[in-house]
């Protein structure tokens, strides 16, 4: 063998090729799903011109029924009178075509159109392309009400305005209250350590990473660091790239103490002073605890603190109803269902005008 001859490495010959069939593959999918979403629109959009929600008229009915005989018997399975309905309520739901985006399923927007919340839908849907969530991730977050604890936070309005993420985000405003962990399968165990809810964590990063939120990586678990001769070890650490900042997570089985808070405020006072790079922000630390009261969280911070908190996990996913008593959600419905009365009442008035002008119509069904 000459000493210009290359010496051929078929492993990396062989990566190589796989990761381009991959990309290849991958832009296939993108291609084909987004095509699919466009057409499931268009279908849509020509089943609401044409019928609009009469599917109890005779002709309404009579039309799924005729589109979902021909285009099953040209095209195959996918269009039952099921889905067409569903296709049609994919146009209602989102009638802007631009709005549509290419890195979402069709089964991404089969679970964004049972929301009913605009507000709540725009969220899930952004997340899931910022966050590139999976299918089985998106309907894991709505769920886990995961934008409902977002709002729970301190500054509900705040956190409302800055779904977007704008260019300036609040530490307090991506802390949610509690979290849940239902993830980690220690459910229904009597007993176990601290160490064995860490270790659960390390074996499910990747969804614990989820339930933190957008912009966490993993840094380390069990940091050691020593002041005259004590040593004291750091459960998680995370550094939050939107944030710009590290994420301090200790971990607790029982009631919050105002000792588990003090010690917090050493963790994060020793990165301030000693692990902060240049353009850093301040770090934040949360207390992940079992239960915890807020009297004593209010009282023992600082009334300006915006860089130590305290969050309670769930082992489970909670009810609908636990987590509105948890949240304390009742008062934000009540608030979100004034709000939509109004628009209720002007729906009646112009549906009362069109029936008025459309009086010589038989077939008009009111719900």
């Amino acid at each position: 063998m000459s000493n210009n001859q290359i010496t051929i490495q078929p492993e990396e010959s062989y990566k190589i090729i796989r990761n381009s069939v991959l990309t290849a593959q991958s832009k296939v999918y993108t291609a084909v799903n987004s095509a699919m979403v466009q057409a499931y629109w268009e279908i849509g959009q020509e089943i609401h011109n044409t019928c609009g929600e009469n599917d109890r008229a005779e002709y309404g009915k009579k039309l799924l029924e005729y589109l979902s005989e021909h285009l099953t018997k040209e095209f195959g399975k996918g269009f039952t009178v099921a889905n067409l309905k569903n296709m049609r309520q994919f146009y209602r739901t989102f009638p802007i075509r631009q709005t549509l985006s290419s890195e979402l399923s069709w089964s991404h927007y089969n679970l964004l159109m049972r929301i009913e919340d605009n507000k709540a839908r725009e969220f899930y849907a952004n997340e899931s392309v910022k966050g590139n969530w999976s299918v089985r991730q998106l309907k894991r977050q709505i769920g886990a009400f995961y934008y409902e604890r977002l709002l729970a936070s301190q500054d509900k309005d705040s956190v409302t305005n800055e779904m977007g993420l704008p260019e300036k985000v609040e530490p307090k405003n991506i802390i949610r209250d509690p979290y849940v962990l239902e993830f980690l399968g220690l459910e229904g165990k009597t007993s176990f350590y601290e160490k064995d809810l860490e270790q659960a964590i390390i074996n499910h990063l990747q969804k614990f990473l989820l339930e933190l939120g957008r912009g966490f990586s993993f840094v380390a678990r069990q940091q050691k660091i020593t002041f005259d001769g004590r040593h004291f070890f750091i459960d998680l650490v995370f550094y939050n790239y939107i944030l710009k900042c590290f994420v301090i997570i200790d971990l607790k089985l029982g009631d919050l103490t105002h000792q588990d808070l003090g010690q917090m405020q050493m963790y994060v006072n020793y990165y301030t002073r000693e692990m902060m790079n240049e353009g850093d922000n301040p770090p934040i630390g949360i207390v992940l605890c079992a239960d915890k009261s807020d009297q004593v969280v209010k009282y023992t911070l600082p009334e300006d603190n915006n860089q130590i908190f305290a969050s309670k996990y769930k082992l489970y996913l909670p009810t609908e109803e636990e987590f509105k008593k948890e949240l304390n959600l009742d008062n934000y419905v009540k608030k979100k269902e004034n709000e939509s009365q109004n628009d209720v009442k002007i729906w009646v008035k112009l549906s009362v005008k069109k029936i008025e002008k459309m009086n010589n119509i038989t077939w008009l069904y009111y719900k």
